[in-house]
């Protein structure tokens, strides 16, 4: 089993940092390539770039009340959330398919009902 994941390419774990602008100011993002490839391919769904989805994420986060002290682990989260709702059905696999579009209260209320 461990052999899956010992023996997988060395680039995935390797960190890459990355500087955006989020309301005019600069700030570094720091995350795993493997993350990285994530959040291109949930950004590429709805037609964005991976900074307009990271913006986005921030922003929506702060209206939301959630504490920004740890963003990164929040990306971090946010992707493999996305590979877990696509293994249940909930995000089609088909990376062509929006995500905007999908039912997010009933997504999150199975979601909910898994963990809890």
């Amino acid at each position: 089993m461990c052999e899956l994941f010992i023996k997988a390419d060395t680039k995935l774990w390797e960190s890459t940092t990355r500087s955006l602008r989020i309301d005019g100011m600069v700030t570094s993002v720091r995350l795993e390539n493997f993350f990285w490839s994530k959040l291109e391919e949930i950004a590429r769904r709805d037609g964005m770039n991976v900074v307009q989805l990271i913006t986005r994420l921030h922003h929506e986060s702060i209206d939301a009340g959630h504490d920004l002290g740890n963003f990164t682990s929040f990306l971090r989260v946010c992707c493999s959330r996305y590979l877990d709702l696509q293994l249940t059905g909930d995000i089609p696999a088909d990376v062509t398919q929006p995500i905007a579009g999908l039912n997010a209260p009933a997504i999150l209320i199975r979601e909910r009902q898994k963990y809890h």
